[in-house]
């Protein structure tokens, strides 16, 4: 596969970007490099490897959860620049 003009625009729109054309040049030239270090690694066998699930043998040691009341609501709301007798307020971020 090549990467022409008429992908990167695609893509660019997908992505919502915009590029001018002299940096749409560089831009084909990296992604068709990309694309040939991936051929490249599709060359290799790797019939016999076995699929990784983790990076790392590593095991997480989490600790245990333990419910503690460290600050009391009042003291919160204390702080919050908007607030009523029991909840933190905040402008409306979703219009309908």
């Amino acid at each position: 596969m090549k990467i022409d003009n008429e992908t990167v625009d695609k893509i660019a729109h997908l992505a919502r970007l915009e590029f001018e054309n002299e940096a749409k040049d560089q831009i084909i030239k990296d992604m068709n490099n990309m694309l040939a270090f991936v051929d490249k690694l599709n060359e290799i066998d790797t019939s016999k490897i076995e699929p990784l699930i983790y990076m790392s043998d590593e095991i997480n040691i989490l600790r245990a959860d333990v419910v503690k009341q460290e600050i009391t609501q009042a003291e919160a709301l204390k702080n919050a620049p908007k607030h009523d007798s029991d909840y933190f307020k905040v402008p409306k971020v979703i219009e309908k």
